[in-house]
């Protein structure tokens, strides 16, 4: 694998057009993410995350592809001091973290079967050795194991103690 990249995918009982919902609408994301997005989803766009009301708006916050139930692209957020405090990370490390590059998520969604759908989540232009790139491999199965529980059953799953 790319050591710039991190990659994750699954099959989920949905649609693509269902998959696409789940990806886009606030009242979705927040139930299995915590995080609602405000943004028009066009590329260059602008991309506002809220995080249990903590707002992150940054002109490099910016959708790079939308193309409904097929792929969607953005570039990550930005680290702020408050997020970081939010989850826990103490000065050190989000010291660091907020030197890192800025990395963008690519979601392609692609029927795979009778009714299902093969999502694949690429996060690229990580730091082989950085904090993203170990925090992404620990989100993204949490992320997309919640997302497809809710679309399967209705249900998110629980968050993971942290």
């Amino acid at each position: 694998m790319d050591t710039d990249a991190y990659a994750y995918t699954s099959y989920i009982r949905t649609t693509p057009d269902d998959l696409w919902k789940a990806l886009t609408e606030p009242e979705l994301t927040r139930r299995y993410w915590g995080v609602a997005f405000e943004t028009e989803w066009v590329p260059g766009a602008p991309m506002v995350w809220d995080e249990g009301g903590r707002r992150t708006a940054d002109p490099e916050q910016v959708v790079v592809e939308a193309v409904p139930g097929r792929l969607l692209s953005y570039t990550w957020h930005t680290f702020t001091p408050e997020w970081a405090k939010a989850v826990g990370l103490d000065d050190e490390v989000y010291g660091l973290l907020s030197r890192e590059r800025r990395s963008t998520v690519t979601f392609t969604l692609e029927p795979s079967g009778d009714a299902t759908v093969r999502l694949t989540v690429a996060h690229a232009g990580l730091e082989a050795d950085g904090i993203v790139r170990r925090l992404v491999g620990e989100g993204w199965p949490a992320i997309v194991s919640s997302l497809k529980s809710l679309l399967e059953t209705g249900e998110e799953l629980p968050e993971p103690p942290r």
